[in-house]
């Protein structure tokens, strides 16, 4: 394929800076359609980032000869039914996180596209990003030794469009899969994954203690690595203050990062400790969506896949059982 001529359906505000325009700068890629139900903020996407093709219809979109990949990123209801229609199409299917809204119709997902014969990515981008990558790498070469332990915590003031009257889907379980806990903790979650392997159990309290809407808005949470790590997190989302703070604990020091602020990465040893500021790119999901064109065109692999995805749908569903 080449080279990879990109379609996305729904082009809200995720695509504006973080992915759309990184589909025109990823080398050997091209952003030639994009859809919205609405025409008119479709139109204006299309005049704004210089997009020759837009569209009202999705199944128009997915069915356009000239679109040979196609970019879900719409809310995750709508994930499951947009990756079958672009698999019966044949075609590579990228799609928002979380990947569908439970475990079991991302599986219905990576069926679909391996009985067509398509791949399917997740944007779980930061597995691509330098920061997150320089964690690995000081855990792949043993700097804080054996892992015992991770330590996650996430606090968010109450949103004020959780306070308005203006539909907000993510705290909507019906079509977010649960509340912003789906939406924020998958990546770190996604992260845990990639670092450490499957994650064999996990359970969870959560509660509505606000009643601002009618998605839980704290969760707690303890998790089980295949390989004997052990996790505790809490996710706050009406707390006084935001702190974002993940901890590895090993035999010989820990690693303190963010999920979401691009904070310096902290590695403490007996020995010295050590800053490492990294900065991300402009559009985030750039790194992610070239590894995505790079093993569609056979030059390179991509580390995050609808399989691997998957596995972070199912840690969540335990936990909100």
């Amino acid at each position: 394929m080449n080279p990879i001529r990109w379609g996305i359906i729904g082009c809200g505000d995720v695509t504006e800076i973080k992915s759309g325009p990184a589909f025109q700068k990823a080398s050997g890629s091209e952003l030639i359609a994009v859809m919205r139900r609405n025409g008119r903020l479709a139109a204006d996407y299309a005049r704004r980032h210089h997009v020759p093709k837009w569209y009202d219809n999705a199944d128009d979109l997915i069915n356009d000869p000239d679109v040979n990949a196609v970019y879900i990123a719409t809310p995750p209801s709508s994930h499951k039914e947009y990756t079958l229609a672009t698999a019966r199409a044949g075609k590579p299917v990228y799609g928002e996180k979380p990947m569908a809204l439970n475990y079991a119709e991302c599986q219905e997902m990576i069926s679909a596209c391996e009985k067509a014969g398509v791949p399917l990515f997740v944007a779980y981008y930061r597995r691509a990003l330098p920061g997150f990558l320089k964690i690995k790498e000081l855990l792949d070469h043993g700097m804080i030794g054996a892992i015992r332990h991770i330590s996650i915590f996430l606090s968010k003031t109450t949103y004020a469009k959780d306070l308005n009257k203006e539909p907000n889907w993510r705290v909507n379980p019906e079509i977010a899969g649960c509340g912003y806990f789906c939406d924020l903790a998958s990546h770190t979650l996604d992260l845990l994954h990639y670092y450490f392997g499957a994650i064999k159990s996990a359970a969870g309290y959560r509660e509505n203690q606000t009643n601002l809407y009618i998605a839980e808005d704290i969760i707690s949470a303890v998790l089980q690595f295949d390989n004997g790590i052990i996790g505790a997190g809490s996710w706050i989302f009406n707390a006084r203050e935001n702190i974002d703070m993940n901890i590895i604990t090993g035999t010989k020091g820990k690693i303190t990062f963010s999920t979401f602020e691009n904070s310096p990465v902290i590695l403490e040893t007996s020995e010295k400790t050590r800053s490492f500021a990294i900065a991300n790119p402009e559009h985030i999901q750039q790194p992610l969506i070239q590894s995505i064109v790079d093993e569609l065109k056979g030059t390179g692999r991509c580390p995050s896949t609808g399989r691997s995805a998957s596995l972070t749908n199912i840690v969540m569903d335990w936990i909100l059982k």
